[in-house]
């Protein structure tokens, strides 16, 4: 464990190393009752097979439905999540997919690894503060013309403490960005949004979701940093 972590990396894998015992049987693959996200997660998936064989990484991957999905699409993809506990269940539950421990705030990866970058749902318990350096870390790690597929619920940068969860006590922040201010972080990390998708409440929802696919400049003369 890195003593120099933000606290909002300590509180998220305490977190969820708590909960993922139950997790998968109250958290279930989403994406199989919602062929809208479906389709552009299967979107994304053709851009990132389209652009090259450099591997796609699945971000905040939790029980790793997502990237079992990808890795169905011929997508070479990992996972990765901040909690050690979160990931043996995905290795678990998808024996052939490859999982690892790691964190947004500094990827263990070398500049331009990644075709891709599927960050579904994993940006909300990222402070704004720290969004810059979540952003700089995807642009550093994509090859140039890589894709990066962003989804978050949506709020007016609501900050929302919890307490609880699966029956578990914790200190995990939620933070509901507004889509314009991840469109703007991502811009100012040299990430410009080539997609911008917003999808209403569910019926048990309160919050809109939105997808945002953006991409690194084929031209990108970055060094790495």
């Amino acid at each position: 464990m890195n003593a120099q972590e933000p606290d909002f990396i300590r509180a998220t894998r305490v977190s969820y190393d708590a909960m993922a015992p139950h997790y998968a049987a109250r958290f279930p693959d989403g994406l199989a009752t919602r062929p809208v996200d479906r389709a552009l997660v299967t979107g994304f998936a053709d851009l990132v097979r389209e652009h090259g064989p450099a591997p796609v990484a699945d971000l905040g991957c939790g029980a790793g439905h997502l990237t079992a999905r990808l890795h169905a699409l011929g997508v070479p993809v990992f996972g990765v999540d901040v909690s050690p506990r979160m990931v043996a269940l995905a290795r678990r539950t998808h024996p052939d997919v490859r999982f690892h421990v790691g964190t947004v705030t500094a990827l263990d990866l070398p500049p331009r690894t990644l075709g891709g970058i599927a960050a579904l749902h994993s940006i909300i318990h990222v402070p704004q503060e720290y969004l810059p350096t979540v952003l700089a870390e995807f642009h550093r790690v994509l090859t140039p013309g890589g894709h990066a597929l962003v989804a978050f619920e949506t709020g007016d940068d609501e900050h929302v403490a919890a307490t609880e969860g699966l029956g578990h006590q914790m200190a995990l922040d939620h933070h509901w960005h507004a889509p314009d201010t991840i469109a703007a972080h991502l811009a100012k990390a040299d990430l410009p949004v080539r997609a911008y998708t917003l999808l209403e409440p569910e019926a048990d929802g309160k919050r809109q979701r939105a997808f945002l696919l953006a991409g690194k400049q084929q031209d990108a003369q970055d060094d790495g940093a």
